[in-house]
């Protein structure tokens, strides 16, 4: 139990951090690059599927794969792109505050709900695929709006 209260401020602690840069984010303009890099650099988290203990059931990954993806809907609605001043940012949205907070409070509920009959390896696998799950869909969807703006700001036509 008490590594189940550890990773939930651990959460809590990356959710306050993701709203810090998130925040700071949007007073820079967006790059390519700086949409694509967080879900590669975060890939590198799989590494611990090589340990048994880490490793899930089909479905598992199944279960965590899906609730990631349903949670990324909510990203990607309140990650939007505007242009200003020949540059494109990231528009602040009220709602992703709340989202995000939402979603940690969903996060940890379901961790100490699930900890009671999951092994703690196999639920830090899960949680680990449901995070990047929510992730690598909300980065791809933001990279798209992204692209399509670029096109438009420097007349590309696709």
């Amino acid at each position: 139990m008490n590594m189940v209260i550890a990773s939930s401020i651990g959460a809590a602690c990356m959710a306050i951090l993701v709203l810090f840069v998130r925040l700071k984010a949007a007073k820079k303009p967006a790059t390519a690059k700086k949409i694509v890099l967080p879900p590669i650099f975060m890939s590198s988290g799989a590494i611990m599927y090589f340990i048994p203990k880490f490793r899930l059931t089909p479905m598992e990954i199944l279960e965590a794969v899906i609730v990631g993806m349903l949670f990324s809907i909510f990203l990607i609605k309140t990650s939007t792109f505007e242009i200003r001043e020949k540059d494109i940012y990231l528009k602040r949205s009220k709602a992703f505050v709340f989202i995000l907070i939402g979603l940690l409070i969903i996060r940890i509920a379901a961790k100490s709900i699930l900890s009671a009959t999951i092994d703690y390896g196999q639920l830090s696998g899960m949680f680990f695929l449901l995070a990047y799950s929510m992730i690598l869909p909300w980065r791809v969807a933001m990279y798209a709006n992204f692209k399509k703006l670029y096109n438009q700001l420097h007349e590309i036509r696709v």
